[in-house]
């Protein structure tokens, strides 16, 4: 139960201090709607998405009269679409894509991901037919998004699929070159990818999941900065419990909002992502969270240890408000999308390098980073290599979600607009690394994956 100063407390974070609901994500699986004909699949995939999530966006925009808090994206995740590609394998597998881009419309939907294939330990029918399609299908859709998964600790990591996914990435920005590279802002590269995340580009539907759920991302970086610079004389111990505290408050809201979308639409609840998702909005910044702490910029000296305090505490304050935690669950930090990122980068206190250190405490890895439109294909797969391994190694989530600014040099700009932001265009180490990625194979699963 609420009382009156909690429910003021609400609003002022609301108000003034950007507290939203990032996503409410409906989770739909497509494994009945397997078929060796790829125009019945088809119609069978746009039929359910219709059928369940018709009400979605409404359901959505009820809850937010009714309780006054922002739900910013309304969105649906699939099974992999590679799943349903084995069955009709001689057919282009772009016609999940367009048909996802129909349905997508057809219930108002910001995003749709799970264009997606798992291939950790290896290609099975259906995958490499998806990925060699997916800068076709990014170019020809506005609402579809695409992962892969290349790696696991239980697998270790698939380097040919590695190899292909640095392709696949700089042909996505290649062909999207016209709209600013907008293709390689909806792929992401994961190790360990979780079936339940609400967040896009990566969300997929995992096939572990129920027929249909509701999951949701919570998102209040500006409230935990205000609690912070209210609170300027505390130690770094009383810091942690005070961003619990406040982990608490924000992932509570969240839970209220799955509950009532759930009961609603009549779809079990999965669970609440109690990420901290920030905006290029001024005042919702993870950033400025780590600066509110004492850093003269993030990037300094010192930073991936606040990110470290950070996501901790964000994860124990928050896995207390809610009955089922799941998805990412830490501090994101995307560059374009994230205020006091951008501002590190411009000024030079923030690289790739120092970006890669911070991913290893928190979720979920090198995201939306510019790079020189000229960086080989190589050098991005050696960046997935990379991200993989930390994640492999230390059984986390991480992923890669570069755009190669095509035509555009380090320094310069490249704008997306709404929530994808803007930045510069990063530099990255131009010395070779083809001769590694070309050897292919797998490198094996670290010994703490013998855990049977």
């Amino acid at each position: 139960m609420l009382n009156t100063g909690d429910i003021l407390e609400t609003i002022k974070m609301i108000q003034d201090e950007n507290l939203d609901i990032r996503t409410v994500t409906m989770g739909i699986s497509l494994l009945e709607c397997i078929d060796s004909d790829i125009d019945k699949a088809c119609s069978k995939i746009y039929d359910k998405i219709v059928r369940l999530a018709g009400n979605l966006v409404n359901v959505c925009n009820d809850i937010e009269k009714e309780l006054g808090i922002p739900i910013i994206n309304k969105r649906i995740s699939v099974t992999p679409i590679a799943m349903l590609a084995a069955a009709c394998p001689n057919d282009n597998p772009v016609k999940f894509a367009l048909v996802l881009e129909k349905a997508a419309n057809a219930v108002g939907v910001n995003f749709i991901g799970g264009y997606s294939a798992l291939v950790q330990k290896g290609f099975s029918a259906g995958d490499e037919a998806l990925i060699n399609s997916i800068p076709e299908a990014l170019s020809l859709t506005e609402h579809v998004c695409s992962s892969v998964n290349i790696g696991s600790t239980k697998a270790g990591i698939n380097m040919d699929a590695v190899a292909k996914m640095g392709q696949v990435i700089k042909k996505t920005a290649e062909l999207t070159a016209d709209k600013n590279c907008i293709g390689a802002a909806k792929l992401v590269v994961f190790c360990n990818a979780p079936e339940d995340n609400p967040f896009m580009a990566g969300a997929f539907h995992g096939p572990g999941e129920p027929d249909c759920v509701i999951n949701v991302g919570v998102s209040g970086p500006g409230v935990v900065r205000a609690a912070l610079a209210s609170s300027k004389d505390l130690n770094i111990s009383e810091v942690a419990e005070l961003i619990k505290r406040t982990a608490f408050k924000i992932t509570r809201v969240g839970q209220l909002v799955a509950k009532k979308a759930s009961e609603m639409l009549s779809v079990p609840f999965g669970i609440v992502d109690l990420s901290l998702a920030p905006t290029p909005a001024v005042g919702d910044s993870v950033a400025h969270i780590l600066e509110e702490m004492g850093l003269e910029s993030c990037g300094a000296c010192g930073t991936t240890a606040a990110l470290a305090l950070l996501n901790d505490a964000v994860k124990k304050g928050g896995t207390m408000a809610s009955s089922h935690v799941g998805g990412l669950s830490g501090a994101f930090i995307p560059v374009t999308e994230d205020a006091g990122m951008i501002a590190a980068a411009r000024c030079g206190a923030l690289s790739i390098e120092k970006l890669e250190a911070m991913t290893a405490v928190c979720s979920v890895g090198l995201d939306m980073i510019n790079i020189p439109g000229d960086t080989p294909w190589e050098t991005i797969s050696g960046i997935i290599a990379d991200e993989a391994a930390i994640g492999m190694v230390n059984s986390k989530t991480t992923a890669v979600r570069v755009i190669p600014a095509i035509g555009k040099k380090v320094g310069e700009e490249l704008s997306f607009g709404g929530l994808l932001g803007a930045g510069p265009v990063m530099p990255v180490n131009n010395f070779s690394n083809k001769n590694f990625i070309l050897r292919g194979g797998r490198i094996p699963a670290p010994l703490q994956s013998l855990k049977n």
